[in-house]
């Protein structure tokens, strides 16, 4: 890590400059100034005092903007810091999203305040708060969304359930609305996925682990549009898993409805067969699904039904999955492989490397209303400068942060991190 105390001004030499969001993908130079993108291009001179960064040719970027994450503070610091989470994302995330189920929840105008101060004294990230949809996130009544909004909440959720209730769920969309702010939804019929460990099917039947249907996400996803529809609210869907799920997701946009969704690595980079001989590790929520769903989501990436890639990082203790399968905690630590794995797809040639990139910077910063997620001159520079060929290797144990309880252990990566600068800060070196 480098001291982020330091600014300097910065001339990065010869990178391949790659701003999609933009339509910037050229080879040049680009100078920071102030902590401000002052110019870029490939006939661009040295700044008289400026440090030259030499990049031979690696992609410089946005930082990379993370729609989901889970932090772990308050209320579950033996899970994870924001400290800590500043240290995991350093890697190249300069802005993140974090989610308001906590203990306790971001029902409070000044829980949205705190986080988003905790964010700047981090000195590299940006967070940026949802605030809970109902208070406590126990869905029987809607938070005060209002006063949430005008405290700086990006958007609205419960974090890790759907909205049970129709009816609360029309009312949310409507509030929300009233608002110009999305509602985002982990989409789960939860009657069906009680007491589920994976998905349901004959995977799960022959290591004796109970069953969650597929269709329990679908089932929340066609609620949502419809009344999507009724309303005219902007709903989100998270952590899209399922081919059913894009086909409807797919429609509902192609109506014109305010619709839009993510996904995160594992499901467009693993099946249900990582769960092994009931590896833990691989237990996440919604689990990981069968082959034909995964390559589903690996074409949505490509064809614009999912407008952004999360991390959704969920930092669990060694204690949360050293349980048997069935009663062991879900989730998997996503911000250090969060590029990485992204890059795997365009490294088996699924997924233009412009295209990787757009999901992971100007995709989510459209949807949270950031002004992060891009190069244009006079932006605050947030960069992120990695190496798409350099190889390295996840090892849980040996990752940044406090969350070791990644699905991807053990895995080898190309696309390494070289440098992260937060507002012209040089906040990370490899």
């Amino acid at each position: 890590m480098i001291d982020p105390i330091v600014m300097k001004d910065t001339y990065f030499r010869d990178a391949h400059i790659m701003d999609p969001g933009n339509g910037v993908d050229e080879t040049g130079n680009l100078y920071v100034k102030d902590g401000i993108i002052v110019d870029f291009g490939a006939g661009l001179g040295l700044p008289e005092g400026a440090e030259m960064i030499d990049c031979d040719g690696a992609v410089l970027c946005p930082g990379l903007v993370d729609m989901r994450v889970a932090l772990g503070e308050p209320g579950y610091e033996y899970r994870e810091t924001i400290a800590s989470a500043a240290e995991a994302a350093a890697g190249g995330i300069t802005t993140l999203a974090a989610l308001p189920d906590s203990r306790p929840a971001i029902d409070d105008p000044a829980l949205v305040r705190l986080l988003t101060a905790r964010g700047e004294e981090t000195g590299s990230l940006t967070i940026l708060a949802y605030a809970a949809l109902t208070r406590g996130c126990r869905g029987e009544e809607l938070a005060e969304l209002g006063l949430l909004r005008e405290a700086g909440a990006v958007a609205f959720t419960d974090g890790c359930q759907a909205i049970a209730s129709t009816r609360l769920m029309r009312l949310a969309l409507t509030y929300a609305r009233g608002f110009g702010a999305m509602v985002v939804v982990h989409p789960e019929e939860a009657s069906l996925a009680e007491g589920g460990a994976a998905t349901e099917g004959e995977l799960a039947t022959r290591l004796g682990l109970p069953g969650i249907p597929a269709v329990a996400e679908a089932i929340v996803i066609a609620r949502d549009i419809r009344l999507a529809r009724l309303t005219g609210g902007s709903v989100h869907f998270a952590h899209v898993s399922t081919a059913e799920s894009l086909t409807l997701i797919r429609r509902a946009k192609d109506e014109g409805l305010a619709v839009t969704c993510d996904t995160a690595p594992p499901y467009f980079d693993l099946n249900e067969t990582a769960i092994g001989d009931f590896r833990t590790y691989a237990k996440l929520s919604p689990p990981l699904r069968r082959e034909s769903d995964r390559m589903a989501i690996a074409a949505g990436l490509v064809d614009g039904t999912i407008d952004a890639v999360a991390s959704d990082h969920q930092p669990r203790d060694a204690d949360d999955k050293r349980l048997p399968f069935a009663l062991a905690a879900a989730g998997g630590s996503g911000l250090v492989t969060l590029l990485g794995i992204t890059m795997a797809q365009v490294h088996n040639a699924s997924l233009p490397l412009p295209r990787a990139i757009a999901l992971l910077t100007s995709g989510p910063a459209r949807l949270l209303g950031s002004d992060a997620g891009t190069l244009v001159r006079g932006a605050t520079a947030d960069l992120c400068l990695f190496a798409p060929e350099h190889a390295w290797k996840v090892v849980a144990g040996e990752l940044p942060g406090k969350a070791q309880n990644t699905p991807f252990d053990g895995r080898a990566l190309e696309g390494t991190v070289l440098g992260t600068w937060k507002a012209g800060r040089r906040v990370y070196t490899r």
